[in-house]
């Protein structure tokens, strides 16, 4: 009888605190489970192994030439900056990804950032809960402006699923859609299924800063998109804009953010993601005015987590099966 292969999980509690079950892999071999892995602890995790998976666990050159049995890695996400992707091809090792698993959820948090700063539910009930209504002389009050999502333009720079989800909703609250993207294929064929109401234009960067009520990122990080929205970009933003990031944190010059709402360039900030993740104790945007940062949760519904893992067993099943789906390398 063969040895059973060796699949170790580096990463595994921020897919799975509890509420899911690794058992699934257990059809492929021997699982070893570990909720983290400090840098120094990676490599004697996994020298044995012959598949891998991992979320943020950075595996370089240096660690994947000493794993001799290393035969498939699978990343519990969309992005693989973690692994040395030319590392890999020339050890002969598969690498895979989960695409799209996210659009839904996503889509809704960019929403759900977006209301706290045009409903303000959160900080009139904290006011209610304060006792203010109990002491107002009128049947209602607000403790900051209200506003209508109807009849604002929202710019989207960037317009992969995510980014046409976002359309697609925006499109139902009646809002103006213009877009950003290096893929202008992508809003011809978006374009070619919406009704007349639902169809976005495509725009230039300046204009799209300059005309958009919200700003919102959905493009992936590149070397030649590093901290995109900056000092010089945010002098062309519409005078109270509200920028939105759920891509890569990154995209963002923080301290340049910082200021833009310390003078009022900006009405908000609202962000998923950070530069630096955990947020630094340092980090420019703690602490900042009118700004609302939520911790890279915006992919964490169940529904999408039990979706990631569906992708990441069949991957593994369909290498296995030689018929390898979703390589990255």
């Amino acid at each position: 009888m063969l040895p059973a292969m060796k699949i170790v999980i580096l990463d595994g509690h921020a897919l799975n605190p509890g509420d899911l079950s690794y058992d699934v892999l257990k059809e492929f071999g021997e699982v070893t489970y570990y909720p983290r892995t400090q840098p120094e602890l990676t490599l004697e995790r996994i020298r044995d192994a012959d598949y891998v998976f991992l979320n943020k666990v950075n595996l370089t050159r240096e660690i994947l030439s000493q794993c001799k049995n290393l035969k498939y890695i699978g990343v519990f996400a969309t992005g693989y900056n973690v692994v040395d992707i030319e590392a890999a091809r020339d050890l002969g090792i598969v690498v895979t990804n989960i695409p799209s698993y996210s659009t839904m959820a996503v889509a809704q948090h960019v929403f759900a950032l977006i209301m706290e700063f045009y409903n303000a539910v959160n900080a009139h009930s904290k006011s209610v809960m304060n006792g203010d209504w109990i002491k107002s002389p009128d049947f209602c009050y607000w403790v900051q402006p209200l506003t209508e999502l109807y009849g604002k333009t929202i710019g989207l720079i960037g317009f992969g699923s995510i980014g046409q989800r976002v359309a697609r909703i925006a499109s139902s609250f009646g809002m103006k859609v213009i877009v950003n993207t290096r893929s202008a294929f992508r809003i011809d064929e978006y374009n070619a299924n919406a009704r007349d109401d639902e169809k976005v234009r495509a725009v230039s960067l300046d204009e799209l800063l300059s005309s958009s009520d919200i700003v919102s990122l959905h493009c992936p990080l590149t070397k030649d998109n590093n901290k995109l929205i900056n000092a010089e970009s945010l002098k062309k933003i519409k005078k109270g804009a509200l920028l939105v990031n759920t891509a890569r944190g990154a995209l963002i010059d923080e301290e340049a953010v910082r200021k833009a709402l310390e003078d009022k360039t900006l009405s908000g900030f609202a962000a998923d993601v950070l530069s630096e993740e955990p947020m630094s104790k340092d980090c420019p945007l703690l602490n900042a005015p009118n700004c609302v940062v939520t911790p890279h949760v915006a992919w964490a519904a169940k529904e999408t987590r039990v979706r990631l893992l569906d992708i990441a067993v069949e991957n593994l099943r369909s290498f296995l099966n030689g018929k390898i789906i979703n390589r990255v390398n």
